[in-house]
């Protein structure tokens, strides 16, 4: 599945490692692991670039700046609005690419016909909360990193979220989602966005391959005695759609019933015959 509906952003062209892009008027040149073919034009010398992000043989990188640009900026998507800022380790603040998987989330939340309690894990700057919010469910946003959580805030703002759609909870996920069991709390959709890799704040190692599975299994005991949706999104290079496939029959699927999906997302270029691919979902949705 690929993004397709943009209008404030754009993949211009790829090569030689890095994407080219358009963010609503501000062009950026970063880099891309997928993209191992040469490139048709002159990236570094595009005319109107503002930043490239450079990385550093020894880890993590910089933006060299280019030209006149904003520190923070905004971009639309349908009636969803998110803030842009170049941060460290290229990212923008925003996986343009799930536009896809906001979409389809929107669809199922309002065909619900009943208010929709999504929990989203690993839940970054909440380009999902504010799509599942704005389509009319309340949220619980939850990721460990307080200035990713601040920044998700913005964005329900921007999009003008109603008041008290959303909880914001700043914590290690596994951990949470192990209190709302003791709780008794229930959801009636899951996303998550896990990492490949992560250290916890003791140390903890998390390896999406070694954890994936097991974590699902524990999300499994949140879900609503209705729930409507499971997602889960991986950036994991070599871990298969069909992986997740499996993980989701094998927990989420199990004696529940309802359909399975999983495929690869990608961006649509600006190049004849180029799509960029940006990692895998997997989605699984109850048939009741």
């Amino acid at each position: 599945m690929k993004a397709a509906e943009w209008k404030d952003y754009s993949v211009i062209a790829t090569g030689d490692g890095y994407k080219l892009e358009r963010w609503a008027g501000v062009t950026l040149l970063r880099p891309d692991p997928q993209v191992i073919w040469k490139s048709s034009i002159n990236l570094d010398g595009y005319k109107g670039l503002h930043a490239k992000y450079i990385r550093s043989e020894t880890g993590g990188g910089k933006w060299l700046i280019k030209g006149k640009m904003p520190e923070s900026w905004t971009v639309t998507y349908k009636d969803l609005k998110f803030k842009i800022k170049p941060m460290g380790f290229k990212h923008t603040g925003l996986f343009p690419e799930q536009a896809v998987n906001w979409d389809l989330m929107t669809d199922l939340i309002k065909n619900a016909g009943r208010e929709i309690n999504v929990l989203n894990l690993f839940a970054y700057t909440g380009g999902a909360t504010v799509a599942c919010a704005k389509a009319g469910a309340k949220v619980c946003h939850v990721d460990a990193a307080k200035g990713m959580v601040e920044r998700a805030g913005e964005n329900v703002r921007l999009s003008n979220v109603g008041e008290g759609k959303v909880r914001y909870i700043i914590d290690d996920c596994k951990k949470f989602v192990e209190r709302e069991i003791r709780r008794g709390r229930k959801y009636d959709a899951i996303i998550m966005d896990p990492p490949s890799y992560g250290r916890g704040p003791n140390g903890e190692m998390w390896k999406l391959e070694n954890e994936l599975f097991s974590f699902v299994d524990l999300c499994s005991q949140v879900l609503s005695d209705n729930p409507l949706f499971v997602l889960i999104n991986s950036y994991t290079t070599g871990l298969q759609p069909q992986v997740l496939k499996n993980v989701l029959a094998l927990t989420i699927g199990k004696g529940r019933g309802g359909k399975i999906d999983a495929y690869e997302v990608g961006l649509k270029t600006e190049e004849d015959g180029v799509i960029l691919p940006c990692g895998n979902s997997g989605i699984w949705i109850n048939g009741k």
